[in-house]
């Protein structure tokens, strides 16, 4: 059973640093544990994660997996099972191509576009603002976005990237995502 305070989920070969302890499906130089992501639960202590970090893969999350007693969304059962790891107050960085974004479109195997709204659901108040309680999601997070924006607008002012931000593809490469447990 793994118990470790700061993992990287899904870190293939590019884990946070050498802090984090690293997860994913293949064996990398990275790789401290081979685990498939998609069966639950995960072989990690309950609450024992101070922080987790995911880049470039909730995108990847099939929308069906398969797993005994539970048919909801794997976008769902992947936080539910990051909200049962993490302590209290614990924080998990997500990083994904933007929805609006040609990297999220131009991978094959991305099976979802994320924007600021895919996280939404993972708050109670938004959920029962919404009349949403029927999804069943047990996680609940309060949430802050940032962006990895392209390089043509980097020099910009702010007028100019709010705006293209609003009205153009290919403005922001990238959403971060940091989701802290209540």
């Amino acid at each position: 059973m793994i118990n470790e305070l700061k993992i990287d989920l899904a870190c293939g070969d590019r884990k946070k640093s050498e802090e984090f302890f690293g997860i994913d499906i293949a064996q990398t130089s990275s790789t401290d544990a081979i685990m498939d992501l998609s069966k639950y639960p995960w072989d990690i202590q309950s609450e024992s994660a101070e922080e987790v970090h995911c880049s470039h893969y909730v995108e990847h999350i099939p929308h069906d997996i398969k797993n005994p007693n539970d048919t909801r969304d794997g976008f769902i059962q992947f936080f539910d099972e990051v909200y049962r790891i993490l302590k209290p107050r614990g924080k998990m960085t997500v990083i994904c191509p933007y929805y609006t974004s040609i990297r999220a479109f131009g991978d094959p195997t991305h099976i979802r576009y994320i924007g600021e709204w895919s996280f939404y659901y993972l708050s109670k108040d938004w959920i029962k603002a919404n009349k949403l309680e029927h999804y069943g999601i047990n996680a609940n997070f309060d949430m802050k976005y940032s962006y990895y924006i392209t390089n043509e607008l980097t020099l910009k002012s702010e007028e100019v990237r709010n705006n293209a931000f609003k009205h153009y593809w290919n403005a922001i490469d990238d959403i971060i995502v940091e989701l802290i447990k209540i």
